[in-house]
């Protein structure tokens, strides 16, 4: 890890110190999703519940920026400008870089459809299929780990060769047995579960943040 790197997850440990005896498990998350970003890849994330509203939370702070101005690169500010000198212009000014990320909670019309026509426990599953591609990262929040629509995405993910992440709780559940890393905060009841998952994944998205757009840390 970066000396900035370092320091988030120490900070993240100071203020929370339930989550020292995961610490090492936080950081191999981390990479594993920063790897995926080199490398052109993209995160897919889907929790049930309360957990649901996590997903989009995480891709809420990946797809803007969360910390720090992201300016989009000059070659597609030029771009912008070259296809209409005046919205090109407002667009190159307001627009901000992007990690791109999908929450798998969100598309009603294709998740009731679907869950009508075959079967609600498959419909991360089916969105799976669909969007994931080798190279790609899946991130499945269950506070128990035993998360039915959870459990068979993670199966979809790995079929297509996404890296799989769980975050859980408890004793992990089924879940932390497969996934590629598995963050199993030391809680049992399920809000104080969702208490620890939030700052965990701030801290990934600010990791994120600063790894890719701060050129002078």
């Amino acid at each position: 890890m970066t000396t900035k790197e370092q320091y988030y997850i120490d900070e993240l440990v100071n203020r929370y110190p339930k989550l020292e005896s995961i610490k090492y498990e936080i950081v191999r998350a981390y990479e594993s999703i920063r790897d995926v970003y080199e490398n052109g890849g993209k995160l897919l994330v889907a929790g049930n519940g309360g957990s649901a509203s996590d997903s989009e939370h995480i891709v809420g702070e990946l797809m803007k920026r969360f910390d720090m101005p992201r300016p989009v690169s000059d070659e597609f500010r030029e771009k912008l400008i070259q296809v209409d000198g005046n919205r090109g212009k407002e667009l190159a000014d307001k627009l901000e870089g992007s990690l791109p990320a999908i929450a798998l909670t969100t598309h009603e019309a294709l998740t009731t459809a679907y869950s009508n026509d075959v079967d609600g426990k498959l419909t991360v599953a089916q969105q799976l299929s669909g969007y994931g591609k080798c190279g790609d990262a899946f991130i499945g929040i269950s506070t128990s780990g035993n998360s039915e629509n959870i459990l068979h995405a993670v199966v979809t993910a790995k079929a297509l060769g996404l890296k799989t992440i769980g975050l859980t709780g408890r004793t992990g559940g089924v879940l932390a047995n497969m996934v590629d890393v598995s963050v199993i905060v030391p809680e049992v009841e399920t809000y104080r579960i969702q208490e620890l998952h939030l700052p965990i994944y701030h801290c990934w998205c600010r990791m994120l943040e600063n790894y890719f757009w701060c050129k002078t840390c």
